[in-house]
């Protein structure tokens, strides 16, 4: 369970993140629905640990920066960042071996999953963006954790890596996971989540419950127009 409670994040005079409180149980999909500039990026770098912050972000109880919840969280930036001098097959054994994981061979099996067992032996700086966005994601699952946070996951990744990261969502979901996206794409996240947060100015406009009685009453995407834009959209 990922809990975030009161957070405030400043830069100088200006305001990022203000107050915000929110949670996502085990075996939940939560996202962070917001235009470019709303926030959505600041939190999930408060709760990633990369950011000092005002408030409290607990990982199943334990505080965000403590070693018990770093080995709970898997990251998935929103600009992919590899080893330039690390092969394919080198980042994952490097994160296997800080998280003091023996090879049970899902390093093979999510290379398989998106198409990048082939480009084992090649080096980071060797990578085109989409590729580098695709290790990135095996790099943050490969030691299975239990609260899984992507920022803007799918910019960059073709079909193929689009519909095995949506499978990867459900599967997660199924284990009891806690996962948190955060995008500004609507129409990539209809299908899975559970809750739904619109950010605007670094605060939360709205919240959405993915229910027959919340959704009767205004779409996901008229509610983001309208709290957005101020009118309902076209």
């Amino acid at each position: 369970m990922l809990k975030v409670e009161h957070v405030t994040k400043r830069y100088g005079k200006t305001l990022a993140n203000n107050d915000i409180s929110f949670s996502v149980e085990d075996g939940q999909i939560a996202i962070l629905l917001g235009p470019n500039g709303a926030g959505k990026s600041t939190i999930i770098k408060c709760i990633s640990g990369l950011l000092r912050f005002e408030g409290s972000i607990t990982l199943d109880g334990f505080n965000n920066k403590s070693l018990e919840a770093k080995r709970l969280l898997g990251y998935i930036p929103e600009m992919p960042a590899v080893y330039d001098l690390l092969t394919v097959a080198e980042h994952l054994e490097f994160i296997r071996r800080a998280y003091r994981m023996e090879d049970d061979g899902y390093d093979q099996t999510l290379l398989e999953r998106f198409e990048l067992w082939d480009k084992k032996d090649k080096l980071g700086k060797e990578l085109s963006k989409g590729m580098q966005q695709k290790l990135s994601l095996c790099c943050a699952l490969v030691h299975k954790p239990r609260v899984v946070i992507f920022d803007e996951p799918m910019v960059g990744l073709d079909p193929h890596a689009i519909k095995e990261l949506k499978e990867v969502f459900r599967e997660l979901k199924a284990g009891g996971a806690s996962v948190l996206i955060s995008t500004h794409m609507i129409d990539s996240v209809e299908d899975y989540w559970d809750i739904t947060h619109i950010m605007m100015n670094g605060e939360f406009a709205a919240t959405k419950q993915n229910t027959p009685e919340d959704l009767q009453s205004q779409s996901l995407e008229e509610l983001f127009f309208s709290i957005t834009e101020g009118k309902v959209g076209e």
